[in-house]
């Protein structure tokens, strides 16, 4: 992993703040930390950052609220660290934008690890695609990244997109929780994981988000992209 990768901590629990510091200096990152989301944010705004590892509960403005902020004006990857595992704080951070969700009982080892995880994903270089996939409603630029929808273009997450491409690239083919756990999170999640980003995707790209016609879900099974 290159040295000139930044990773922001936010955490107001100095031994944890340190010990991620090391870690993660050990894999030849350059590490930034803040106590609380105020300082984080000068941080933000003055460095170039490319992941952002953020505690849930601090003083003042909490985690949920940072990554909203953080939203309204950057995809850079957010891996919510939290003391609780609660399948509601997973859900709300997901669909608040964050890229991963990690419990603090996790190891630093794979803390590190789902970091350079997400880095990968989100910064792995696409062979150049000309292509554009046309299902009337929607349409996928592969060169420029766009997505369409009704003629108006849609901002995606770098991983939204994925998914999407993924999907429309393979329209009605079936993919399983584990196959998109293995393609997009490393194996490391569970269906909430996929739920929660599936969701967000419909809400951006269906008329009716309740009512899917393009992203289906196979009951028990998985997912698959109807083409029309």
């Amino acid at each position: 992993m290159s040295v000139f990768k930044t990773i922001l901590v936010v955490d107001d629990d100095q031994s944890i703040v340190e010990l991620l510091r090391d870690f993660l200096e050990n894999d030849n990152f350059q590490v930034m930390t803040a106590c609380d989301t105020a300082q984080a944010w000068d941080i933000f705004k003055q460095n170039s950052i490319h992941c952002i590892v953020l505690d849930i509960m601090m003083p003042g403005q909490n985690g949920f609220e940072f990554c909203r902020r953080i939203r309204g004006e950057s995809h850079i990857p957010i891996l919510f660290l939290s003391a609780r595992s609660d399948d509601v704080d997973k859900i709300r951070g997901l669909t608040l934008g964050g890229d991963d969700y990690i419990v603090k009982t996790a190891s630093p080892g794979e803390i590190v690890a789902r970091v350079k995880a997400v880095l990968r994903r989100s910064a792995s270089p696409q062979q150049m695609d000309s292509r554009v996939l046309d299902y009337g409603r929607i349409k996928l630029n592969l060169s420029t990244r766009e997505v369409l929808v009704d003629g108006n273009n849609v901002v995606l997450t770098p991983k939204e997109y994925e998914l999407l491409r993924l999907f429309a690239e393979h329209p009605r083919h079936v993919f399983s929780y584990e196959q998109l756990l293995a393609k997009f999170w490393d194996g490391v999640g569970d269906r909430h994981t996929i739920r929660v980003h599936l969701s967000r995707l419909r809400e951006k790209i269906e008329a009716d988000p309740n009512q899917p016609i393009f992203l289906v879900n196979v009951w028990g099974v998985g997912y698959r992209f109807e083409g029309g």
